[in-house]
């Protein structure tokens, strides 16, 4: 793959993660079990909506210049890798919470996998890709 079409294929992803961290809201209504955490009143959850929606936004404007955006891109991707992470256990050592090992959990560890496979690691990758934005 070029470094073209990772970019180009980065761009799609950014996106889809951007639209996906809007849709938590909906998505914690829809399908609780595999979304939220807390039962009953809370505020962690609406504290959790609004992170994300924020970061949703901010991955879309990135995707136009990924390269100008490399540290909210391997932010997302880490965050996401170490959020999945302590939610896989949580979801495994606490009765109740196995619908996570199909909901939130793969969702963050594939942004998390997609993001670190398609994100520039070097300054030559950089520059190739600023040179072939397609």
């Amino acid at each position: 793959m070029t470094e073209a079409d990772r970019l180009r294929y980065l761009r799609v992803v950014l996106v889809l993660a951007g639209l996906a961290c809007l849709a938590l809201y909906p998505l914690m209504l829809a399908w609780p079990s595999g979304w939220a955490w807390h039962a009953g009143h809370s505020d962690y959850p609406m504290m959790i909506v609004g992170i994300y929606a924020t970061l949703g936004v901010f991955l879309m404007l990135a995707a136009p210049d990924p390269l100008a955006n490399l540290s909210l891109i391997w932010f997302t991707a880490w965050s996401s890798a170490v959020h999945g992470g302590v939610m896989a256990v949580q979801a495994v050592t606490q009765p109740g919470q196995m619908g996570h090992l199909v909901g939130d959990v793969p969702a963050l560890l594939i942004v998390a996998v997609a993001l670190a496979i398609l994100t520039p690691r070097s300054q030559s990758a950089d520059r190739a890709g600023t040179h072939n934005r397609a």
